[in-house]
């Protein structure tokens, strides 16, 4: 089954929104009590919609979405005069008090929307990955005198033409070939 995290200040908020989605059969619902858990949530079990309120304890909505993955989807419900305040167009709005057919409607629209993301979306590179590839730049920048925007396209360039990954080309300028 589907999961979704839901992220409120207040309890009572969450468990009612989790009553409803669960109740429908639609996902199971994570419990969330901060912008930081939610974080940890969609990385470690790669959890695709999140539904929160305007603000958590740690930071808005708006900032949260900034730090989740592309492939994540965030509806916010919370009063119209506080998703005005919104400016970020990826972010989804309900107004609340939302209708319980409203609110499923929505969720539904998300968890599709994200399924159809995975599939475009690359998968992301590991932190060592991506550590290896900044070191390659490093070395291109400081032996050919090139920007990190060159040192990057350079990588990119070696890596298509000889059909192999980016960190492999990467490996192979640290290597010295």
């Amino acid at each position: 089954m589907e999961k979704v995290i839901l992220a409120f200040e207040g309890r009572k908020s969450g468990e009612h929104i989790r009553d409803i989605i669960e109740s429908s059969g639609l996902a199971d619902c994570l419990i969330c009590r901060s912008a930081a858990e939610v974080k940890r949530l969609v990385h470690k079990q790669h959890v695709g919609t999140v539904i929160c309120g305007y603000k958590l304890p740690d930071e808005t909505a708006e900032r949260l979405a900034e730090d989740l993955p592309m492939t994540c989807s965030v509806l916010v419900i919370a009063v119209q005069s506080l998703l005005d305040m919104i400016a970020d167009d990826e972010i989804f709005k309900l107004a609340a008090p939302a209708a319980r057919n409203d609110l499923l409607s929505s969720v539904r629209m998300l968890l599709q929307g994200s399924h159809r993301m995975e599939r475009f979306v690359r998968p992301q590179r590991s932190a060592e990955e991506d550590e290896l590839i900044r070191a390659a730049k490093a070395v291109l920048m400081d032996r050919n005198d090139m920007t990190e925007e060159q040192a990057h396209r350079f990588l990119q360039k070696k890596s298509m033409d000889s059909g192999v990954r980016l960190t492999q080309t990467a490996q192979m300028v640290l290597d010295g070939l």
